[in-house]
Formats: structure tokens, sequence, C-alpha cells
């Protein structure tokens, strides 16, 4: 039976917010595979604020996604045809499929996921790119130790939320800022923070002052802007700061950078970028460890999963940055 595949394709870079006429939705016949290849139904696709770099020309992590090229996403499906030896029809599938119905793969950087173990968007959230972010940046770079006090900006996010918890399992005194009381009651009663600070309507110094009497040892930073200025005021001796995003200037024609940083040199402190590719050796380590963890109770998991179909992309990112989200935010366009 022939079939159509829907896209979202980038039409033009993005000056500031994306708009709706810096996408370009496309229909086209459905592939075959060839051999060694399979073809895979999108089921979700995982929603994040790099996609907003990832459309931006110019050198960065990774090479930016091309005018006219299918919008690059981490995606979890369903095998429905297959040539290849390692995955047979049926299996359950996470990889970079694409804002779109359907993705012919090769299998490379593509992993068997088990819907039966936890839901599929868990896959694109704690038990994918969004976990292994906080599991990595946090114990890799952050280095936290028992007694410490670990603050995590856009903690109510996808990564902030994972970070605040595995603090929490590694005996540190955890502190959340994100934006609005509802996400702020979520941080302490769902997630088990210490105390959270609301952006919005809270004095951050102020606040990091009540929280923080001894200083910041670890810093885990996803939005940048006002809110890192504010933290790097309060950093203890010997803190280290992780630049996990900065949601804040994603946006911004001129992104603001850090004003307060001579607080590294003063507090011989460090602060250093962190990208989860750096770590594909060591996924499995960091999905044994926070499936472990999920299994015990200890680490709860969040999806904020919209369905739809992929013409909701586009909206479906803005949501990042209106803030609107809890947890990892999900586009189900398939059951």
């Amino acid at each position: 039976m022939s079939r159509t595949n829907h896209q979202v394709r980038l039409a033009a870079r993005p000056v500031g917010e994306p708009r709706s006429t810096d996408w370009e939705h496309v229909e086209e016949p459905v592939g075959q595979p060839g051999d060694g290849e399979f073809l895979v139904q999108v089921l979700c696709l995982s929603i994040d604020p790099a996609m907003r770099g990832w459309m931006n020309a110019g050198r960065s992590y990774i090479r930016p996604v091309e005018i006219g090229e299918v919008m690059r996403a981490g995606a979890v499906g369903r095998v429905i045809a297959s040539r290849h030896s390692g995955f047979a029809v049926g299996d359950h599938v996470s990889g970079s499929f694409g804002v779109q119905e359907y993705c012919l793969s090769d299998g490379r950087d593509v992993i068997k996921v088990d819907p039966a173990a936890a839901p599929l968007p868990t896959y694109l959230g704690t038990l994918g790119m969004s976990g292994l972010t906080a599991y990595f940046g946090l114990i890799d770079i952050g280095r936290p130790e028992q007694g410490q006090t670990v603050v995590v900006s856009g903690a109510a996010g996808a990564v902030g939320s994972v970070v605040g918890q595995i603090a929490k399992i590694m005996g540190c005194r955890v502190i959340g800022i994100a934006g609005g009381e509802a996400k702020c009651r979520l941080l302490v009663d769902e997630f088990g923070f210490d105390a959270a600070i609301d952006y919005q309507n809270e004095d951050i110094r102020k606040a990091l002052r009540t929280h923080a009497p001894d200083g910041v040892d670890v810093y885990f930073d996803n939005v940048g802007g006002d809110v890192l200025d504010a933290v790097l005021l309060r950093l203890a001796r010997g803190a280290r700061v992780v630049v996990c995003g900065a949601i804040s200037q994603y946006n911004s024609v001129k992104p603001q950078g850090p004003a307060n940083y001579l607080s590294l040199l003063v507090n011989r402190a460090t602060m250093t970028g962190m990208v989860v590719f750096d770590y594909a050796d060591r996924y499995a380590e960091g999905i044994t460890q926070m499936a472990t963890w999920r299994k015990e109770g200890r680490l709860k998991s969040l999806e904020d999963v919209v369905s739809g179909d992929v013409a909701a992309f586009p909206d479906t990112l803005m949501r990042l940055f209106r803030g609107e989200n809890r947890g990892k935010l999900v586009l189900k366009i398939a059951d």
C-alpha cells in the first residue's frame, strides 16, 4: 500500500523568534528500504531548546540544519518494513529521525527501546538525551559531593528536573530556579528539591542568600542571561558551573554574555560547556543507571505530551520559549 510522508522542512533561517514562514510543509511518497535499511513510522518527536540553535548558520557543536532539509529531531518509532539483519518489523527504536512521519534508516545511531519497560516518551526524556545530558553534565562536570549545594535553572524542564533528582540521590542540597508558582511547587513536592526560586516573582539574588547561605558549589545552567549573572555572585570557593544551555538567549539577536564572570576568578571557580554527544560511548552506562533509579522509585519521569500531526511542530516548539512546558516536551504524532 502506498503511503504519503508529511514532513516539516526548514525554509528560512529565523531572525529572533521563529515564524511560520520559516517552515515548509512537504508531502512525498514513502520510500521502501533497500539492503541494510529499515523503514520507521515515527510515533513521538522530541522537542528541545537546542533546535533553535540548529536553525542558525555558522560553526557550532553540530552542523546546522540546511535550508530545504527536514528539521532535525530525536524521535521514537516502530519498524514497519526491514531489510536489515539487526532490526525486525515491530521493533521500537529511538534515533534522529527528523520532523516527519516516516524515516528510512541504515541503523547508525539507532537503538532499540522497550515500551513494556517504560512509556515511549520516557525514552526521549529521562531515558533519552535529556536524561543523559543531566547525568553526564552533573556527574562528570559538576562533580557534586555529599552535603554540597547544587542549583539548577530551567529546573522544571526535561534536563533540569533530572539534574535536581540526581543531585538529591547523591546527597546534595538542591535548589531549583523555575518560572511560576506551580512549577516551583512541582519541584519541591514532586521531585524532592529542598527549595525552589520563582524567577518571575522573586528577587533571585535575595532568594539565593536565603537558600544557599554558604554559597553554591555546583550550578547547572540551562537559561543564561540574568539568572546566570545572579548565581555567579553566590558561588562558593572552588565552585563548578556547568553550561548546558541558554534558552533565554536563543531568540536574541544580540545574546547577553555573563557580566559577573569575575566571580570565577575570585572564587577559583570553573565554567565548562557540556554537549551530550561527547559521551556517546557511555550512553549505555547512563541509561542503565537511570533506569535502575527509576525502577527503585528514586528518579521520576515527567513528560509533557502534546498530541497532533507534524504540522503542529512549529507551535509546539514555541511552547518551550513561552515557558509552557513541564518536564520533557514531546509531540506525539501517531499511536
